[in-house]
């Protein structure tokens, strides 16, 4: 009987073979030890990788494989891993891809259950894993929410009283190699730190959050008289450190459980949670991340073995761990040094597209390595403890491992850096001629679009990129410091970042800029891009040579509209054709009387009243410094403006200048209604930035 099946199988792939595509199943009640036919489906990707490698070493007529998903949760117990032998070609693609009408979902988490609910109230659980085996996480969820890690303060921050820094080897670098810091907190501060058990200090952990990044990291020792945390590893980078009076949080003990919606996991392994009003043990779904990787294309582009020709199409991967290692995290720029759920490395001919991924402890995607002319399009990924999608290295790779020409299309790219508040939306490193367009990126602590990985005016790779027509928003949410929607660096020939509409961007104290070409960033052009409510400026240049600022619209920034910093002995930017409108702050501020720039055919607009101030200068006076000569201060004539309609009721005074108009409708997703209303963010998150930013403001006067 065994023999009949596996012939009849062996002949109906000869059959499909004969149109060189073959299609294997797979369904939630199949078994890994069927045949892949839609009767008898096999169980995971896995076995349709197996299966696909099996069939084309023992045959050797070319074909495409499709493999068709059915809907259903399907717990993973290992990543997928696509090696060379698992490439498709150009005629014939492998293809996983969910069936039409389905939403199979592939998770890296693990069901917890059996809760019990204590005298307290708190649930709990014995995880036998966690028990006997040590399984610890780092991340969790509860229906479908990230539940919060206990810490405390509840909302808000500690502030550090005293800093103390001992170096224990300085090393040859600016920073030292290893050195321990001493935080020390006023008594009340203290009071609930002084409530650790000897047996939790190795759990305790804390965030601090210092300019444009954070430290994460475990305590060696807790004196409780003194009210003081000892902790070790790599000394404070001197141009950013934890300072007095910094902000920081602690977390995961015992005593820091004590609002709804926070977990603790001991050192035997009971898991927490205290809940929220309306949960209970028997309607909740409680996930813990398991895999730390759901997705690996594992090529060597070095030895021109490339993983090619593949496609992922319409599937969900959720649930994705970071394990957060006992040397913790410490602070590193946009979280370069953490990885993706989705990790691709010599890959070529990828596509993703209509997928998602989700809930995850890291990064979404990344193309490391030696990747090129790939695509992601239409995909959701959100809910993220890192950044959005990662593309090159951060070291300067030529050759067959410099990353290049990928498409990131049509992509809705939200609520980022929940565990790395660093992490950005999109990030190119020493990446070349990649497209990033038509994005919806929202929702993120830092940065929405960072590109160049060069501090100065060394050689970079990072050229030639287009950043157009994505909509960046309700980014920052006055955590971090230093830090814009779209953010450059370095060398950038080629570049251009134009159309794109950015607004809603904040930052805990300097920053919170529109465009920021920051250092070194020379020969980019930004033009037709409308940037509204900032907190200091649509527009800002450290220092950089051969920028180009045309036609853009800047509007409604809080302190200055358009700042600069940095003077050099070249050209760093010109400033032409823009329009400038405001209600309230100063129009220029910084080294506008000294910095080589050409700035000229502007047009500025104050909708609140009669004060422009031009770098401490009025207009006139700005003048005859010789710049603005062909500008004016005049109505603009938007429609309406302060409900961020920016269209032209006439456009006589644009004309003026030679301003041309540009259809801004354009940023964003396109599509659907579903889709473009899948991008919208939810008007308790809206609400939320706004009350945020108020309140950062207030403490600003």
């Amino acid at each position: 009987m065994t023999k009949s099946i596996y012939l009849l199988v062996t002949f109906l792939f000869i059959l499909n073979n004969i149109h060189g595509q073959i299609e294997l199943h797979i369904a939630s009640d199949g078994h890994d030890s069927n045949p892949g036919t839609k009767e008898q489906p096999l169980a995971s990707l896995i076995g349709a990788r197996n299966f696909i490698r099996n069939h084309k070493r023992n045959h050797k007529v070319s074909s495409s494989y499709i493999v068709n998903i059915d809907k259903g949760n399907y717990e993973m117990n290992e990543p997928l891993i696509l090696t060379p032998e698992d490439s498709g070609s150009e005629k014939y693609p492998i293809i996983y891809r969910a069936k039409t009408g389905t939403d199979p979902i592939f998770s890296g988490g693990k069901r917890i259950a059996g809760f019990k609910i204590n005298k307290n109230g708190i649930w709990e659980v014995k995880i036998p894993e966690s028990a006997y085996y040590r399984w610890r996480f780092d991340q969790l969820y509860v229906n479908g929410k990230r539940a919060t890690m206990a810490r405390t303060p509840n909302k808000g921050f500690l502030k550090i009283k005293q800093v103390k820094q001992n170096i224990w080897e300085k090393g040859t670098g600016r920073a030292p190699e290893k050195a321990q810091q001493i935080f020390s907190f006023d008594d009340q501060t203290f009071k609930s730190i002084n409530k650790i058990t000897e047996d939790e200090v190795d759990l305790i952990r804390f965030r601090a959050y210092h300019k444009w990044d954070f430290t994460l990291r475990f305590i060696d020792k807790v004196e409780k008289d003194s009210s003081r945390i000892y902790t070790s590893g790599q000394g404070m980078k001197p141009w950013n450190p934890i300072k007095e009076g910094g902000r920081i949080v602690f977390e995961n003990y015992a005593a820091a459980l004590d609002a709804p919606g926070e977990w603790y996991l001991n050192h035997v392994g009971t898991l927490f949670y205290k809940p929220f009003p309306d949960e209970t043990p028997e309607n909740s779904i409680i996930i813990a991340p398991a895999l730390e990787n759901l997705i690996s294309i594992e090529g060597d582009a070095t030895n021109n073995k490339f993983v090619e020709h593949i496609r992922f199409e319409g599937i969900k991967f959720k649930y994705c761990h970071y394990k957060i290692p006992r040397t913790g995290s410490e602070p590193n720029q946009a979280a370069v040094l953490i990885n993706a759920a989705v990790m691709l490395k010599g890959a070529r001919n990828i596509t993703i597209s209509n997928c998602e991924i989700s809930k995850t402890g890291q990064h979404a995607l990344w193309f490391g390595k030696g990747c090129s002319d790939s695509k992601v399009e239409h995909c959701n990924l959100n809910d993220l403890g890192g950044g959005g999608i990662y593309l090159g290295d951060i070291h300067a790779l030529e050759g067959v491992e410099h990353t290049n020409n990928i498409q990131i299309d049509n992509n809705i790219i939200q609520s980022g850096g929940r565990e790395f508040p660093s992490a950005v939306g999109v990030w190119v490193g020493h990446s070349s001629d990649n497209e990033i367009t038509h994005n919806d990126i929202g929702d993120f602590y830092y940065t929405g679009i960072s590109v160049g990985w060069i501090w100065g005016y060394a050689p970079s790779l990072a050229k030639r990129n287009k950043i157009i027509y994505n909509n960046i928003h309700h980014i920052g949410w006055a955590l971090l410091s230093d830090m814009a929607a779209v953010y450059t660096l370095g060398e950038s020939t080629g570049t251009v970042i134009n159309n794109n509409v950015i607004h809603h961007v904040h930052a805990y104290s300097y920053g919170g800029w529109g465009l920021y070409p920051d250092e070194g960033t020379s020969n980019i052009t930004m033009e037709n891009n409308l940037v509204y409510s900032t907190k200091t400026g649509g527009f800002h240049q450290h220092y950089g040579e051969n920028n180009s600022i045309k036609n853009n619209i800047f509007a409604f920034a809080k302190l200055y509209q358009v700042q600069c910093t940095r003077v050099e002995n070249h050209r760093s930017f010109n400033f032409e054709n823009n329009i400038v409108i405001f209600n309230q702050g100063v129009v220029l501020k910084g080294a506008w009387n000294k910095i080589d720039i050409v700035m000229d055919q502007n047009l500025y607009w104050n909708i609140g009243g009669d004060n422009y101030d031009f770098n401490g200068k009025s207009f006139s006076k700005w003048k005859r410094s010789g710049h603005d000569l062909h500008s004016y201060i005049a109505d603009p004539y938007f429609r309406d403006a302060r409900s961020y309609d920016f269209t032209f009721e006439n456009e006589k005074n644009i004309q003026r200048i030679g301003f041309k108009p540009f259809d801004y409708l354009k940023a964003g997703v396109y599509g659907s209604m579903e889709w473009k209303d899948k991008a919208k963010l939810p008007e308790s998150i809206l609400n939320n930035f706004d009350k945020v930013i108020e309140e950062n403001m207030l403490k600003n006067r």
